[in-house]
C-alpha cells in the first residue's frame, strides 16, 4: 500500500465515522422531540421537562447502549465464524440471556442487579453449549456451529415457555411484551449498566480486530502468522456473551441487529474489523433508536414491541442473504 492510498484510506474511514456520530445525533434529537406528546426541545415547559428527562431520554440512551452491544457482537461473531448469516439471536446467545432474565425476574424480582448478571450467566452458558457442540476431531466447522445455535435456541425457546407458567397475569403480559423487544421499562441504572458493558465489549472486541482479520483468511493461516487462535476465540465468544446478556436483559430480543448492521457496514467500508466493530457499534446504536421511535410513533399513543420493527426490516435481508450465499 502506498503512501497516498493510506491517506485516502484513513479519510474515508474518517468521514464514515463523522457521518455516523452526525448520524446518530440526529436519531436522538429526532426521538427525543417525537412521541405521543411531541415536544420541542428549544421551547421546554414542565411537562416537557419532565417528558424529556423522565422518560424519553433515559429509554433512548439505552437505546443507543442495546443497538451499539448487539451489533458489536455481531460483527465479532461474524468475522470470527467467517458468516455474514452468524448473530446473537441466531446462535442462542439472546435466548441464553432472555432465559436468565427470566429466571431472576421469577426468583428475584426485587433485586435490581439480578437480572443483568444472570442474563450474563444465561448468555454465557448458552454460548458455551454452542461452542460444545460445534467442537470435532477436524475442529469448529461454522455449518456446524450454527447448526448448534439453531438446536440450543429451540430448546431455551421450549423451557422459557414453561417457565412462564409460573407467572401471573400481569406479569405475564408484561413479560411477553419484554421478551419481542421492550424499552418502556428504561431506567438510569439499566442506562449505566449498559452503557459501561457496550464500551468495555465493543473495546475488547477491537483489541482483537487484528487477529479477526488475519482469521478471516482462515485459522491455520492465522496461526502460521502468530494468532493465538483458541485465545481470540474465547475472546470474542466472551465479550459477545456479556454484550448480548447486559442488552438483553434491558431491553428484551431485540434481533436481527447483530445480522443487519455489521453486514451493511461492511457492504460500506470493506472487511477490515478495525473498522467494522466500531462502525457497527455506532450504527447499531443509531438504527436502534430509529426501530424504537417508529414502534412509539406508528400507533401513539399505544407502542409497538422494537423488536418488530427491526425484525421486519431483518427478516427480508436475512432472506437476501440466504439467497446471496
Amino acid at each position: 500500500m502506498t503512501v497516498r492510498e493510506s491517506i485516502n484510506g484513513r479519510a474515508k474511514a474518517f468521514r464514515y465515522g463523522a457521518a455516523l456520530l452526525i448520524l446518530l445525533g440526529i436519531a436522538i434529537l429526532a426521538a427525543a422531540s417525537l412521541g405521543a406528546e411531541n415536544i420541542s426541545l428549544f421551547h421546554l415547559n414542565d411537562a416537557g421537562s419532565t417528558i424529556l428527562f423522565e422518560i424519553r431520554l433515559p429509554r433512548i440512551l439505552l437505546g443507543a447502549c442495546v443497538g451499539a452491544s448487539l451489533a458489536a457482537a455481531g460483527a465479532g461473531l461474524q468475522a470470527l465464524l467467517r458468516n455474514p448469516l452468524a448473530e446473537p439471536y441466531l446462535l442462542g446467545v439472546s435466548n441464553g440471556a432472555a432465559l436468565g432474565t427470566m429466571v431472576a425476574i421469577v426468583l428475584f424480582g426485587s433485586f435490581d442487579y439480578a437480572r443483568p448478571v444472570l442474563a450474563f450467566a444465561g448468555a454465557a452458558l448458552s454460548t458455551f453449549a454452542v461452542y460444545q457442540m460445534a467442537r470435532s476431531k477436524v475442529g469448529m466447522n461454522s455449518e456446524r456451529l450454527i447448526l448448534s445455535g439453531v438446536i440450543v435456541t429451540t430448546l431455551l425457546s421450549s423451557v422459557i415457555i414453561l417457565l412462564t407458567s409460573l407467572l401471573d397475569a400481569t406479569r405475564l403480559r408484561s413479560f411477553t411484551f419484554w421478551l419481542l423487544g421492550d424499552l418502556s421499562q428504561a431506567t438510569r441504572s439499566g442506562f449505566y449498566i449498559c452503557l459501561a458493558s457496550a464500551v468495555i465489549g465493543t473495546l475488547i472486541l477491537s483489541t482483537q480486530a487484528k487477529a479477526l482479520n488475519l482469521m478471516m483468511v482462515g485459522e491455520r493461516d492465522a496461526f502460521d502468522f502468530g494468532v493465538e487462535v483458541e485465545r481470540t476465540r474465547l475472546a470474542v465468544f466472551a465479550a459477545s456473551a456479556g454484550l448480548v446478556g447486559i442488552a438483553v436483559s434491558a431491553s428484551g430480543s431485540v434481533g436481527f441487529v447483530g445480522l443487519i448492521v455489521p453486514h451493511l457496514i461492511r457492504l460500506a467500508v470493506g472487511s477490515d474489523n478495525r473498522l467494522v466493530l466500531p462502525f457497527s457499534a455506532l450504527f447499531g446504536a443509531s438504527f436502534v433508536v430509529i426501530a424504537d421511535t417508529a414502534a412509539r410513533t406508528m400507533i401513539a399513543p399505544r407502542e409497538l414491541p422494537v423488536g418488530a420493527i427491526t425484525a421486519l426490516i431483518g427478516c427480508p435481508l436475512f432472506i437476501w442473504l440466504l439467497r446471496r450465499n
